[in-house]
């Protein structure tokens, strides 16, 4: 994999020094929603993001960086929402080379069932279900396909994923406006 990734692991949260310094910069913490919405191309309204002034040089994002969450196992493109976010030891992002398609090897990562058996050997024996940037380093890709083939698999990839996420909101919003019609008619006995 270090033929076509460079890897850069965030900064330990446990070092980071909060600073009451006015012109410290305000950071928000990364999180495992960040990268589900970034997956799917959907903003969830939830709670708040962990944040965090320092003057300590901390590792940052980037739209369009590929971050991988060692703890869920998987893999997202960030989006422009998330520029400037603090990411921790927990996630690595990945640098990909010219002749590997960012969003391909995000496809790779979270589908790809000789990755997905990689991993599992990676983790047996082991009481915590967290991968390590030792695993990463030392997966073994699939003979890849032409740039323009991935780039076609990696954008179908997430725009089915995307599409998958709208179908879900839709569902769980007609049942809400239903169990609001039930309880109308209810209340009108």
């Amino acid at each position: 994999m270090t033929n076509f990734v460079k890897l850069n692991v965030g900064s330990p949260q446990f070092r980071i020094e909060e600073s009451m310094s006015q012109v410290a910069p305000v950071y928000k913490f990364y999180s495992q929603t960040d990268l589900e919405d970034d997956l799917k191309g959907v903003i969830t309204k939830g709670q708040e993001n962990k944040q965090i002034r320092t003057l300590d040089n901390v590792t940052t994002l980037n739209e369009g960086n590929v971050i991988f969450s060692l703890v869920s196992g998987f893999a997202a493109i960030v989006r422009s929402k998330h520029n400037g976010y603090l990411f921790t030891q927990n996630y690595v992002v990945l640098e990909t080379s010219n002749e590997l398609d960012r969003a391909f090897l995000v496809y790779l990562l979270n589908e790809d069932k000789i990755i997905a058996r990689q991993f599992r050997m990676g983790l047996q024996g082991s009481m915590v279900l967290k991968y390590t940037v030792k695993q990463i380093r030392e997966l073994k890709l699939p003979k890849l396909p032409s740039i323009e083939k991935q780039q076609l698999i990696g954008n179908i990839y997430l725009k089915q994923l995307h599409l998958q996420a709208l179908q879900e909101r839709v569902a769980s919003n007609e049942t809400i406006l239903r169990l609001a019609k039930l309880q109308g008619a209810r209340q009108h006995e």
